[in-house]
């Protein structure tokens, strides 16, 4: 069975697809450029064959933890790439999704991200958010910039993912990758230990809950620098997101606090490009003092007009973003309207470049 898997993964690797989709009854399905396929060349997976190919790539104990947790976020190895992979159940029976994990960290012009990215690796201390849906590059935006915090500066990299997507590899910082599940039990009992590592730079693979989100802010606060990622789709909903997370007694004091650790938030997506494959589109927001009294003062619906007011500052809306790639020629009008959060601004772009 585990051949058979083995024998799919290659498929996906060779197609270039991002993710690989089992689930018994029907056809397994790869996602390339953002778009679900067949992969009708194995057949329809039965239950039974399903429940055994997924279950051949587990250890015993990852077993044990399937049995009681019914899913499970673990990392595969094999000769050809590493794979992100979460099983879980649904309607009784088992399903999973394994996401290609590239071995080479792209660095940030390979990626095609804004300026701002070029001068992030020279932060001290802050908090910096990568955001956006699943399935949108985050993890390989935030690996991009630790590698090139790894490349020049000599400090201490702690990172705490669920699982370990990128491996680091040492070069001029010292790096500590601690996967849940395997090195800590849980993300709040690594960040209560972290301040203890001596780390220079924090990457918190995700922000899940109150208590993390609480512990990345105090981090920050006592001079690290801190990266993390939510799934939110603009600056604004992402500081909505944190603070509504804590109960309504609390919620002056977060205010204060993000708007003073907060350095800069990244909303990005993926977009079907003209010539094939996906290229990005940004949302920036970094903290001014303008940004900084707008989210201590609860004034959180001010940010989407700072942001279209400081292209001089660095600051950039999706909608511009959107509009850049349309002008040059690397995607369609029509799909960058299917991904703009504000279709009349994006059409304003276009017109006001068109029209000067």
């Amino acid at each position: 069975m585990q051949s058979k898997i083995e024998e799919m993964l290659k498929l996906v690797v060779a197609n270039k697809a991002s993710d690989l989709h089992l689930m018994p009854g029907v056809w397994p399905k790869m996602r390339v450029n953002g778009d679900l396929q067949d992969v009708t060349v194995f057949g329809k997976l039965e239950n039974k064959e399903t429940e055994q190919m997924i279950l051949s790539l587990l250890t015993p104990e990852q077993k044990q933890k399937v049995e009681s947790d019914r899913e499970l976020d673990f990392s595969l190895d094999i000769k050809i790439a590493r794979f992100r992979v979460n099983m879980y159940y649904q309607r009784g029976e088992v399903a999973c999704a394994l996401r290609v994990v590239s071995s080479i960290i792209p660095d940030v012009k390979e990626l095609h991200l804004p300026e701002v990215f070029l001068s992030l690796a020279n932060l001290k201390q802050g908090f910096v958010l990568v955001t956006g849906p699943t399935g949108h590059g985050k993890s390989t935006t935030v690996a991009s910039i630790l590698n090139q915090i790894n490349m020049q500066q000599n400090c201490h990299i702690v990172s705490l993912e669920d699982p370990i997507e990128y491996l680091l590899k040492p070069v001029k910082s010292l790096i500590s990758q601690r996967e849940v599940g395997y090195d800590t039990n849980s993300f709040a009992r690594a960040l209560k230990s972290c301040l203890r590592q001596d780390p220079n730079v924090v990457f918190i693979g995700e922000m899940r809950d109150l208590e993390t989100i609480s512990s990345a802010l105090t981090i920050a606060e006592t001079g690290h620098l801190v990266l993390s990622t939510l799934h939110t789709n603009s600056a604004s909903q992402t500081v909505d997101r944190i603070i509504d997370v804590f109960p309504p007694g609390s919620k002056d004091q977060i205010r204060s606090q993000l708007a003073t650790a907060l350095s800069v938030i990244v909303s990005q997506r993926l977009i079907p490009a003209l010539d094939g494959g996906r290229i990005p589109a940004f949302e920036v927001l970094i903290a001014t003092p303008a940004v900084r009294n707008s989210i201590r003062e609860g004034k959180t619906f001010m940010i989407d007009n700072i942001i279209q007011t400081s292209a001089d500052v660095g600051m950039m809306s999706l909608e511009r973003s959107l509009a850049a790639l349309v002008r040059k020629g690397k995607v369609s009008e029509d799909v960058a309207m299917s991904y703009s959060l504000r279709p009349e601004e994006l059409q304003s772009q276009l017109r006001s470049k068109i029209d000067a």
